[in-house]
């Protein structure tokens, strides 16, 4: 699973990060939370966690989290993707 969040910093141009399974999976152990359950019930602070844990694994900023959002403008779930749940239906066959 993978989810590609657009993030705007306020003095930069847009762009976008891809939360991948080790962002993932520190997300949930940080707020005991499912990425699962993000398209019933996520907040704007999971999204910029996700982002600001991103950029700071790969080297993008040594800023924590708050000073990070301090940063940003605007933030969204890119449209051209849609959140793949974490199960699928097991093959028939």
């Amino acid at each position: 699973m993978l989810i590609r969040i657009d993030i705007t910093p306020k003095d930069g141009a847009p762009r976008s990060v891809v939360a991948e399974a080790q962002d993932l999976v520190a997300f949930e152990r940080a707020f005991d939370k499912s990425v699962a359950r993000f398209q019933d019930n996520v907040f704007l602070t999971d999204l910029f966690w996700l982002a600001w844990h991103v950029d700071k694994r790969t080297g993008q900023t040594m800023l924590e989290f708050d000073p990070w959002v301090a940063t940003m403008s605007t933030i969204g779930v890119s449209e051209d993707q849609s959140i793949v749940p974490l199960e699928s239906t097991a093959p028939t066959g």
